[in-house]
């Protein structure tokens, strides 16, 4: 009888951690396609449910809509030690790293200003032919704005002289557009989900480097958060008005600090990869793992991980606080007993996912009372640690599916959407709804999505159709970048 083998894959790339993020970004795309009014209310927001999707901020809950923009800024923060530890190895100083980080905080909040000044629905509510021609002219300026081209030295002049081209398009376009309230272009005017995200890149980036070699530190300083965070809420107090105060209000508000709460333990989670990944290569004889057992053992854990999420989406949900509590341990617990005894290094990194999950699930257990439940807007600390939790929950799915199964070519739309996200957030409303406009596409799929099953199955194709786009662009080595 031959013995199964499951190979443990030593990749220089977190390909695990690309297709949480693309998972992450067409999670969100499917969020904003599917029909709204007739699905149950687990599909969209929790404090806008159906079929009139007001807006209720004391309505407490968690869907997994609510759960993809916090995992998208997990990644984000895991990939901060990524990025930053490899120009440090390029020889960066201090200075330079530092220019790094406030130029790629600079440009995204270019991308986040631009981006909402060419959105359809910003341009005129009742969008015009005229509108979706705009749409797509911006969509093309963003393409060459940020679209990073490998050529040779040679041509690599005529490239730089192409995207400046494209910033002095994007200029001229903005000064000569106006919106449905008489105005022109508007600092003010800008996509608040990329803001969130500047300021993310920028002090999540600062956090890293300064306490790089300090976890007690980094763990310091979220413990300062929580003390700012929960102080902010005594009104009156001057620790409230510097929470609302800002010297440039359109980029930066003291209260986006919150969002580390994500951010920061993204960045541990970043470490633990960084380490993984810097181990020299050992013999091949080492790397293989004789598993007939083991086997078992990983799609128990995978098993496990969808338990857990589902357990938290559907207990928080509706509002079985304890019995989730409760069913959180047991199943915890059992999820313990399958990461005893690391064989190798990829398992150690399980292991280590794994305990992090359970101790930031526990902390926001723990703070779900706090703020009368679990909210997105305005967030609640609960929040900020559950999400953080499901997923590094995820991820531990990913690592075991890619790392150790080898299934990254089943995985391969994801990590082209990971690897690509910024033309994924941008290609929706700006690419594939103006052309299905200008060809009339859009009235007749409407007219035949109007039950939940089809409603639901449009946002389904229109993702995929997306994905597709992004991981041509992504196969062709053209990645937006900052």
């Amino acid at each position: 009888m031959h013995e199964n083998i499951i190979t443990i894959a030593k990749e220089k790339r977190a390909y695990a951690l690309d297709a949480l993020r693309g998972f992450a970004i067409l999670a969100m795309v499917l969020s904003g396609t599917i029909k709204y009014k007739i699905l149950p209310a687990w599909m969209y927001h929790a404090q806008e449910p159906p079929p009139t999707h007001t807006f209720h901020p004391n309505l407490p809950g968690l869907t997994w809509v609510d759960t993809v923009f916090p995992i998208f800024l997990f990644c984000m923060g895991a990939a901060i030690p990524l990025a930053l530890s490899s120009r440090l190895a390029q020889g960066f100083t201090t200075k330079q790293v530092i220019l790094y980080i406030f130029k790629r905080g600079f440009l995204l909040g270019i991308f986040a200003i631009f981006l909402q000044h060419i959105r359809p629905f910003t341009l005129n509510l009742n969008p015009t032919k005229q509108t979706w021609w705009i749409a797509l002219l911006g969509f093309v300026i963003l393409f060459f704005m940020f679209v990073r081209l490998s050529v040779n030295i040679k041509f690599r002049q005529y490239a730089k002289w192409i995207t400046f081209g494209a910033y002095i398009a994007a200029i001229i376009l903005v000064c000569f557009l106006r919106y449905p309230d008489g105005s022109g272009f508007s600092l003010s005017r800008s996509d608040i989900i990329l803001v969130v995200l500047t300021n993310m890149v920028m002090f999540g980036s600062l956090t890293w480097f300064f306490t790089k070699n300090n976890l007690l530190l980094r763990l310091g300083l979220l413990g300062l958060l929580i003390a700012l965070r929960l102080s902010a809420t005594v009104k009156e107090s001057w620790i409230a008005l510097l929470w609302k105060a800002s010297p440039v209000p359109w980029i930066f508000q003291f209260d986006y600090f919150k969002y580390l709460f994500i951010v920061i333990p993204g960045t541990i989670t970043g470490d633990l990869i960084l380490n993984l990944l810097k181990m020299p290569e050992i013999n091949k004889g080492d790397q293989e793992i004789k598993s007939n057992g083991r086997q078992l053992r990983f799609y128990s854990i995978i098993v496990l991980m969808f338990a857990i999420c589902l357990s938290l989406l559907i207990g928080l949900q509706a509002r079985w606080v304890w019995q989730t509590v409760l069913l959180s341990v047991i199943l915890c617990s059992m999820g313990w007993l399958l990461f005893v005894n690391p064989a190798n290094d990829t398992e150690k990194l399980l292991k280590s996912f794994y305990q992090w999950g359970v101790y930031w699930l526990a902390l926001g257990l723990l703070f779900e009372p706090f703020e009368k439940g679990i909210k997105k807007d305005p967030s609640t600390l609960s929040y900020y640690f559950i999400t953080t939790a499901i997923a590094l929950f995820l991820l531990i799915t990913f690592t075991i599916l890619i790392d150790i199964f080898k299934q990254r070519n089943c995985l391969q739309l994801l990590i082209d959407n990971g690897q690509n996200p910024m033309i994924a957030y941008v290609a929706f409303a700006n690419l594939l709804l103006p052309i299905l406009r200008l060809t009339k596409l859009e009235p007749f799929i409407l007219n035949y999505t109007n039950t939940p099953l089809t409603g639901f199955l449009k946002g389904v194709i229109y993702t995929l159709t997306i994905a597709f786009v992004v991981s041509f662009f992504t196969k062709l080595k053209l990645f937006w970048k900052t």
